[in-house]
């Protein structure tokens, strides 16, 4: 079966030439395989795309209107061709980057300027979401995702760790007192996360791997991490949640970490997260090593903590 594009400029070529021996000749081809892909051409269209005459080729109603199709689809498969060729040399190109919404709001958004001016040929389509996004089905190029990776055939490059704070605003802490156990959680209002198993609204996991379980309730519970710091700030309840969402308040001393008898969990790990592919666009690689600069080796959330 011949190529249906090849038959295109063999067609093109044709009318340029203004014969099917001028066509064979400019496209190194035999007249026998040029009549073949012109042929082909007019048994899928179901019409004659020349007049044929021993004397001169003309062009029917059909090859006229055939032809104004050729060569506005070749041009722009010629210019997508040396768009495309053009982001081996140079990050271009739309990317679509999806992180979760606090961290796009704090630690995201305010570097993607910086970049902008860095490779100003890319523009940045950000989406935010709480909850796990398939990059492929959803057409993301790239994902930022806070969790421990499991195999996959996503691939992923480790940006950033992830620790966690158990924390009070002084407010809550003066009218409550200040828990020193896990065990003494129980008696508190503690805030918790609606997405997570190990820092619920019902459930609160110590030890490096999680393995001591508390039982926790409070008067709020949100889906979001931002929520809850606000609710603590106001001295609502004690929260347990990632330093990238607290970090600024304990610097203000708006909020408390608080000092316990067992060890926090050891935190996931914040991962650019892409679909599997035979050559990573260099826009997705670009992005990647700039996240890695600015995110490593000390988190800048955790500076001074």
């Amino acid at each position: 079966m011949l190529d249906r594009i090849t038959s295109m400029q063999v067609f093109v070529r044709v009318v340029a030439q203004g014969s099917f021996a001028g066509a064979a000749r400019t496209l190194s081809l035999s007249q026998t395989m040029v009549t073949k892909h012109v042929a082909a051409l007019e048994a899928r269209l179901g019409v004659a795309l020349f007049h044929r005459s021993t004397r001169r080729l003309s062009l029917t109603d059909a090859g006229r209107l055939f032809l104004d199709g050729c060569q506005r689809l070749l041009s722009e498969l010629e210019d997508m061709e040396h768009e495309v060729a053009a982001e081996r040399d140079e990050p271009r190109g739309r990317l679509r980057l999806n992180a979760p919404v606090s961290f796009a709001i704090r630690h995201v958004a305010p570097i993607l300027g910086a970049f902008s001016r860095r490779y100003p040929l890319v523009s940045v389509e950000l989406g935010v979401d709480d909850r796990a996004v398939d990059p492929v089905e959803e057409g993301w190029d790239l994902t930022l995702r806070i969790r421990k990776m499991t195999p996959s055939s996503l691939r992923s490059r480790r940006l950033a760790p992830i620790r966690f704070v158990v924390c009070a605003a002084p407010s809550y802490l003066a009218r409550h007192g200040t828990p020193r156990t896990i065990a003494e959680l129980a008696h508190h209002a503690c805030l918790g996360y609606t997405l997570s198993d190990a820092v619920g609204p019902a459930r609160w996991r110590f030890g490096a791997k999680g393995e001591r379980a508390i039982a926790v309730r409070g008067p709020l519970c949100a889906n979001n991490g931002d929520v809850l710091r606000e609710a603590a700030v106001a001295g609502q309840g004690i929260i347990y949640q990632p330093s990238f969402i607290v970090a600024d308040a304990l610097r203000a001393g708006q909020l408390r970490a608080l000092s316990l008898d067992a060890p926090l969990m050891d935190g996931p790990e914040l991962h650019a997260v892409y679909p599997p592919a035979a050559t990573v666009a260099l826009k997705v690689r670009a992005m990647i090593d700039y996240l890695s600069e600015c995110y490593g080796p000390l988190p800048p959330w955790d500076t001074g903590l």
